[in-house]
């Protein structure tokens, strides 16, 4: 027999259907924005990585070994903690945006810095002995053999990056997963809440998933 509650519960949260779209938009504004954060910082960092200089090496090292040393969840409470203290003024979102794109930039700075590396060297040493400098030879000769291999892994850290905007539910940043939280603690409506906002994560992961699933193919293939 069929729990009337149940239903009812569910009745509930469609009537407020709203409250979880607002969520899931913010979700996807933040994933965005984070993510061209983290690619700025994973390119910069990961070309640093890839250098033949002790000084960018070392910032590289520092700034991997720190970021993906720490528990993200920890880095927002430093940022959202902290900034007022220096007089920054932000808004949750905005802290947001720093801390998950600070902290998956860690992560890209490596496929980036592996990528580079997996290009073979005689590429390097023939570019230069065309006249090339170092500098040139990153843009028209290295980076564009790399990309092609960083772009697999790359979309398996979007998938990642999409699922840790849920962090931001700690300190109220206006998330799905915070919604979710608001919405189920205001009626104690939990099961219905965090079966639609575990689908609507799905919905967002899964084609991105699905689809660096197919490049890994193509490029295991092609490799």
């Amino acid at each position: 027999m069929s729990n009337p509650f149940a239903i009812f519960k569910w009745e509930a949260l469609f009537r407020e259907w709203s409250v979880f779209g607002h969520g899931f938009l913010n979700t996807i504004i933040l994933s965005i924005l984070a993510l061209v954060l983290a690619l700025v910082l994973g390119v910069i960092f990961g070309i640093f990585g890839a250098l033949h200089y002790r000084i960018p090496k070392r910032i590289n090292k520092i700034y991997i070994s720190v970021i993906q040393n720490t528990p993200l969840v920890i880095q927002i409470f430093f940022l959202y903690n902290m900034l007022p203290h220096l007089g920054i003024k932000l808004s949750v979102f905005v802290v947001g945006i720093l801390g998950i794109g600070i902290y998956h930039g860690a992560y890209i700075a490596e496929v980036v810095r592996a990528g580079i590396q997996a290009v073979a060297k005689g590429q390097t040493e023939a570019a230069i002995s065309q006249g090339f400098n170092y500098m040139q030879t990153m843009r028209y000769i290295v980076l564009p053999q790399a990309i092609k291999l960083i772009f697999p892994p790359l979309t398996n850290q979007v998938v990642s990056l999409v699922k840790n905007t849920s962090v931001m539910a700690m300190v109220a940043g206006g998330d799905l997963m915070y919604t979710a939280d608001s919405w189920s603690s205001n009626n104690l409506y939990y099961g219905p809440a965090y079966v639609v906002t575990a689908l609507l994560y799905l919905l967002l992961c899964l084609p991105i998933a699905r689809f660096a699933a197919r490049l890994e193919r193509k490029m295991g293939v092609a490799i």
